[in-house]
């Protein structure tokens, strides 16, 4: 799978995104708070739907300046590219489609290297919460 992040990837309903904040399922793994919610898969749009789609958060109350809150995302968005992968992997498996928000709530920004390595823990975290819920 092509290590991208592309427009159909993205949360952007804001239905949704209601949904989502109101019926999901939440999950702490720092320096996020996520949470998700599975989707019915509609056996006729399975191929062209996406396994998962994202929204990422990073709120104005804790990074005042907008340099900081677009830094905070460039950052998240691309640890989610590279390791989005063994989610996908897993998802089809379970023949499962979620909405994921990611909502960074660490004081301060951190390396690439940080991200990328608490990304991991992530999505090996998700992967558990899901199995337990079904």
């Amino acid at each position: 799978m092509a290590a991208t992040f592309r427009k159909h990837e993205r949360l952007c309903s804001r239905q949704l995104i209601d949904r989502l904040y109101s019926d999901g399922h939440r999950l702490m793994a720092f320096p996020f708070s996520v949470q998700w919610m599975p989707l019915p898969v509609e056996p006729s749009r399975q191929d062209t739907s996406p396994a998962c789609q994202v929204m990422i958060v990073a709120p104005k109350r804790k990074f005042r300046h907008a340099v900081d809150r677009n830094r905070v995302r460039r950052l998240t968005r691309e640890c989610w590219r590279v390791r989005k992968d063994s989610l996908y992997e897993f998802l089809d498996g379970q023949g499962l489609s979620i909405v994921l928000s990611l909502v960074y709530i660490h004081n301060e920004i951190m390396t690439f290297d940080q991200l990328a390595h608490k990304m991991d823990k992530l999505v090996a975290a998700l992967e558990k919460d899901i199995q337990g819920q079904r």
